[in-house]
């Protein structure tokens, strides 16, 4: 396989297992990770937060059938040094956010633990899907050690898919570079059938946790190392291993004077006025992108 056909950052891969039942996905973000952290002066420990929440967000989100559905993936606490932390993905297009008190997030010195972070909070990820499917949402507590297993809890509960995630992430003066590896097992019946199992002890699922475990927090991060090879090392004395190169991933905050324009257009005039500034502007900053938008309403 040549570099012209291997996928090495800012693009997703998808890969199934077939005798294994199990299908995944693996993806290195590189230059959108490094454009979605640039809209705010993010401290290490909340860079390191969000990217890898935004590997989270598209590993997950690439699950969707549909290109234009949309997955959202949003922790919250009550009384957290994060007060909020919100993802969302949509065919390819990435952004992310993280709401933060500053002051105590020194207090709790270089390398807070996730408990630290959150405290008391929750994982909600929302699938919002196409062709007015309607949308779904799993709710779990937020516990654990890392936002990954938080998502693991999230399959595993609410929808009873026995999945395992890896993500890695690295941040230094040339950027940031974070990846990531998201495996299921797809019981018999999953495609287009009545589910008719979900055991987290079934064999063949060990086995596919046994090899895609010995994944390396390097490896993911590696800029050298194609997503191909990295699935390579990984299944290679499986009988077969099949992959699917999936979308480009880039920073896509959605915002513009014309949407904002519509979400006001909503509202009673007696409510724009409320809005509205001396000047008579509404003012309105996108948290996403850092953005502010002057409407003359």
């Amino acid at each position: 396989m040549t570099d012209q056909t291997e996928t090495f950052s800012d693009k997703l891969l998808g890969f199934t297992i077939p005798a294994r039942n199990a299908r995944g996905k693996a993806v290195r973000l590189d230059r959108a990770i490094d454009e979605i952290l640039a809209a705010h002066d993010y401290p290490p420990a909340i860079t390191h937060l969000l990217a890898e929440a935004l590997v989270l967000a598209t590993l997950i989100g690439g699950l969707l059938k549909d290109e234009s559905g949309q997955l959202t993936m949003q922790a919250q606490t009550e009384g957290g040094v994060v007060r909020l932390l919100v993802c969302d993905y949509r065919n390819g297009q990435l952004r992310g956010y993280v709401d933060f008190d500053r002051e105590r997030l020194t207090e709790l010195g270089a390398n807070p633990p996730l408990s630290a972070l959150f405290g008391k909070g929750y994982l909600a990820i929302t699938f919002d899907m196409a062709g007015g499917e309607g949308r779904y949402q799993g709710i779990v507590p937020l516990e654990g050690e890392t936002l990954a297993e938080a998502c693991e809890a999230y399959f595993g509960q609410s929808e009873q898919i026995p999945t395992l995630i890896r993500v890695a992430a690295r941040a230094g003066e040339n950027g940031c570079m974070a990846g990531g590896l998201l495996v299921q097992h797809l019981p018999d019946g999953e495609e287009g059938r009545e589910r008719l199992h979900a055991r987290m002890d079934h064999p063949e699922w060990e086995h596919v946790v046994a090899l895609a475990g010995s994944t390396r927090h390097e490896e993911l991060i590696d800029p050298a190392l194609s997503l191909e090879a990295l699935v390579w090392r990984l299944f290679h004395e499986e009988e077969e291993v099949r992959v699917q190169p999936g979308a480009p991933i880039a920073r896509g905050c959605r915002c513009s004077a014309e949407h904002y324009e519509q979400i006001i257009a909503r509202f009673p005039e007696e409510d724009r006025a409320d809005m509205r500034d001396e000047n008579g502007m509404i003012v309105i900053d996108c948290a996403f992108c850092s953005k502010v938008f002057e409407i003359e309403a």
